[in-house]
């Protein structure tokens, strides 16, 4: 990729985001919040809930 298409590239996507209403930014930006997996599933994968889910059946 040479310097003119990466520039061409950043450009566009910063006018693209600069074109969307702050109200719809700040809505995409809720919404990929709450779509992220919990911290401990997306560090430590699915050991923690399976230690928890044992804990809780006690």
């Amino acid at each position: 990729m040479s310097t003119n298409d990466y520039i061409k590239f950043i450009t566009q996507t910063f006018v693209k985001h600069f074109d969307t209403p702050k109200l719809d930014r700040k809505q995409h930006r809720i919404q990929r919040k709450e779509e992220k997996a919990p911290f401990l599933y997306r560090w430590f994968g699915i050991l923690p809930y399976s230690i928890i889910m044992v804990f809780k059946r006690k």
